[in-house]
């Protein structure tokens, strides 16, 4: 999927150039940029399709996230969801099309495939092909409803996640040039100041991993996992019955002082210079793709994308923090910057 990747932060890169090519550094805000970059991104390795292709499905999911978030607080009324309030017609309605719109994606690329009119180099794809070689001679498989299913996980995860690290990753190098200035001299002398950062080159990036772990760390993209137990579960001593919801509060975690020590709310990429596990006091204390069984299969995809478009934009730019900028991380399902991200970028 790199190829994916660098198309998209090649583009980026190139408008941004063309906005800092006067004397003054140019403002922009980095966060719906990242989030049109990443939805780009997930669409091309998705679909192969643009992101202005796929927009109108993202601009649904953001509505759709916008409403629910309205309705929060209404929530715990019962059967609230199935009342025909305007919100709950409107929701019924953007589910609907985005239904629709991927079943004429996956119902096209299925077509392709069986006539060999199309390769399986992106994740539909690869996906499509796998469910048709299962199936061959059973009558196994996933059915196009779950593939849809996964369609949607695709394009909601693989966009908000990544785009809520990049932008938080630009606002901390913003606000601590020195580790701006150590990643830059990193991605010069590993990759180059020109060319497209390969899989090799991109794992031999320390310096940037350690700065995206501790970005992750400090401004946890999912504040929270909750898992339901489906039998009665004893753990820590104590014994649940069936149904109950358990909650671990990651961002409480990740600034934890008796965990990470009394500097934990300051930046300090350095506590993972031996890695992940000997970060923290206690191991392992650091869960931003979940633990276990459920940890996010996209972990090394996201990963990957975050250090490539980091990778790309340093070497093209420094970036500062704009006056205009308001610090104001807000929890509405991910952590994400109430009033955006304005940064200063100068060539």
């Amino acid at each position: 999927m790199l190829p994916a990747f660098a198309a998209c932060y090649k583009d980026l890169v190139e408008r941004w150039e063309g906005l800092a090519a006067g004397e003054e550094p140019c403002e922009v805000d980095v966060w719906p940029e990242m989030q049109n970059l990443t939805g780009d991104v997930i669409s091309r390795a998705t679909s192969g399709s643009s992101y202005r292709k796929g927009r109108r499905i993202f601009q649904l999911q953001e509505e759709q996230i916008e409403l629910t978030i309205l309705a929060m607080d209404k929530l715990h009324i019962p059967g609230y969801l199935f009342l025909p309030t305007r919100t709950n017609r409107r929701m019924e309605e953007i589910a609907a099309e985005i239904e629709e719109s991927l079943r004429r994606i996956v119902a096209k690329r299925e077509h392709a495939l069986r006539n060999g009119e199309a390769t399986s180099d992106d994740l539909l794809g690869l996906l499509l092909e796998s469910n048709m070689e299962h199936c061959k001679g059973s009558s196994g498989g996933i059915t196009t409803d779950d593939v849809i299913g996964e369609c949607k996980l695709f394009y909601f995860a693989g966009m908000e996640t990544t785009s809520v690290l990049l932008t938080w990753t630009m606002v901390v190098l913003a606000t601590h040039p020195e580790w701006q200035d150590r990643a830059r001299e990193e991605v010069l002398r590993v990759l180059g100041g020109t060319g497209t950062p390969g899989h090799d080159g991109l794992g031999r990036l320390r310096i940037v991993t350690m700065v995206l772990y501790e970005v992750l760390r400090l401004y946890t993209t999912l504040t929270a996992l909750h898992r339901t137990t489906e039998a009665p579960t004893e753990l820590g001593g104590v014994r649940y019955p069936a149904g109950v919801v358990l909650t671990l509060p990651l961002l409480c975690v990740h600034h934890d002082r008796d965990v990470w020590g009394a500097d934990a709310g300051e930046f300090r990429p350095e506590r993972f210079a031996e890695g992940v596990f000997r970060a923290s006091r206690d191991a392992p204390a650091f869960f931003p793709f979940g633990w276990g069984p459920r940890t996010c299969v996209a972990q090394n995809f996201a990963l990957l994308e975050a250090k490539m478009g980091l990778a790309m934009i340093l070497r093209r730019f420094v970036v500062e923090l704009s006056p205009a900028y308001s610090h104001a991380p807000v929890s509405v399902g991910l952590l994400k910057p109430e009033h955006g991200a304005q940064v200063r970028l100068a060539s």
